[in-house]
């Protein structure tokens, strides 16, 4: 299984941190550089030999990457693929939800609506953003941005990370399932390009509610489907661990959903996943945003609407090979 390679490369990165750690602090030491530099090389061909033993990854394997830790968050990637982010907070109706990004930015020099799911890098930022999982102050604000983003003309680009809406009573109690079926409706009709990437998890209509989208981009290892593969295996065995099993049967990879018609492109990610290297990743999704954005945005508003209405009308088809 994959987790079994990352474990046994954590011992050779950590040691490659240290290693570049100590080259920049004796950066005028030209033998330590040389030193290091040869040290370095030696720890690169015994994880690429590492990296090459990998076999085909199983579902269940795009699982676990799609829910690394050190897997891209929203806010490195706004950062990386976007420039002069300016961030819009609140629903207008209650309250502020971080689980939800949103914010205006310039995708080479185009302005365009960014949003997704954020989860956090640390343990503090985790617990304040709810874990990705957005209450319908979230959704709500989504939907704003949306509208305004409609006003003005301006492509939506949205960031799909979550293992689900958040299901408490609170949440419920606002009203979660309006919160999510308003966003499905409105972004159904919306006339400017809206553009969805699943970057690790999307489950369930906490998903759904930011992927009613022109087209479809899927990082290699995310995985998007209607529920979570414990839940699936509790609902259907009473039993949660048999969640590989169920991974197999959802056809929740890329790879699936690509066959099935569902989503347009596959961005590779580096061997091992997209957490060994963030920059190879965002180089490639950028130039996939390019060419995706330049075909939606030679489309009208009413267009638009129809293509995003027939796609969602054909899911269920299998593509022909």
């Amino acid at each position: 299984m994959i987790k079994d390679l990352l474990e046994q490369l954590a011992p050779l990165d950590a040691q490659i941190a240290a290693l570049r750690g100590n080259a920049a602090d004796e950066e005028s030491d030209m033998s330590a550089i040389t030193a290091h530099a040869s040290e370095l090389a030696e720890l690169a061909v015994e994880e690429d030999e590492i990296l090459r033993s990998c076999g085909p990854l199983t579902a269940e394997d795009r699982v676990f990457l799609a829910r690394h830790p050190a897997r891209p968050h929203i806010d490195e990637t706004v950062n990386a693929l976007f420039t002069d982010f300016f961030e819009q907070c609140g629903d207008r109706q209650c309250r502020e939800d971080r689980a939800i990004l949103g914010g205006i930015a310039k995708f080479h020099g185009m302005p365009v609506t960014v949003i997704g799911h954020r989860k956090g890098a640390t343990l503090e930022e985790n617990m304040a953003c709810n874990f990705g999982m957005p209450g319908p102050e979230g959704y709500r604000k989504a939907l704003r941005l949306m509208k305004q983003a409609e006003k003005f003309g301006r492509p939506i680009i949205t960031f799909i990370d979550t293992p689900g809406a958040y299901p408490g009573k609170e949440a419920e109690e606002r009203g979660q399932g309006e919160a999510i079926a308003r966003n499905l409706m409105e972004m159904s009709g919306l006339t400017v390009p809206i553009i969805a990437v699943v970057t690790g998890e999307g489950s369930s209509g906490g998903a759904l509610a930011l992927g009613v989208a022109n087209h479809i981009l899927m990082l290699e290892n995310a995985v998007y489907s209607v529920l979570s593969p414990e839940g699936f295996a509790s609902i259907l065995w009473k039993d949660s661990s048999r969640s590989g099993e169920a991974c197999e049967l959802m056809k929740l990879t890329a790879q699936d959903l690509y066959r099935d018609g569902i989503v347009e492109e596959i961005i590779p990610e580096p061997v091992g996943g997209a957490q060994r290297s963030h920059a190879a990743l965002y180089a490639a999704l950028d130039t996939a945003l390019k060419n995706h954005l330049r075909t939606l945005c030679k489309m009208g508003g009413k267009a638009l609407a129809e293509q995003r209405y027939k796609k969602y009308r054909q899911i269920g088809e299998t593509r022909k090979a």
